[in-house]
């Protein structure tokens, strides 16, 4: 086989074969769906848009889901056919710890309340 050959048959990176290339287009449109995404929550909290606030958080919480995706396909290029599905690995590790740091989150979030100590009661001083 002839170095000709070798190229003829060597990987190439081309947006179609799973490899996709960052372009200009690209990385301007993932930075306004991330701007997007990140000032309509911030309107939300400010504009007290939903009276109940389990809402607002939650929504929020679906906003920065969306942005991790974003995030994940615009900029880090992402998808199922990229690497030899190396890339999918790392996407449901990354959805494992986005589930386990959010449902920690809320968990100490919602009972952190419950296990502060009562505010009539004040420590004694040694001094």
């Amino acid at each position: 086989m002839s170095h000709a050959d070798a190229d003829h048959h060597a990987p190439s990176h081309h947006e179609g074969e799973g490899h996709p290339e960052g372009t200009l287009k690209g990385y301007v449109t993932g930075f306004v769906l991330a701007a997007i995404l990140t000032i309509i929550p911030f309107w939300l909290v400010m504009g007290d848009v939903f009276d109940n606030k389990n809402v607002t958080a939650l929504v929020i919480m679906a906003f920065a889901v969306v942005q991790i995706v974003v995030h994940m396909v615009f900029f880090l290029h992402m998808n199922p056919r990229s690497e030899g599905g190396w890339t999918l690995l790392a996407l449901a590790f990354t959805i494992i710890i986005l589930v386990i740091t959010l449902a920690g989150s809320l968990w100490v979030m919602y009972h952190l309340n419950t296990n502060l100590m009562p505010a009539g009661h004040e420590m004694s001083q040694p001094f």
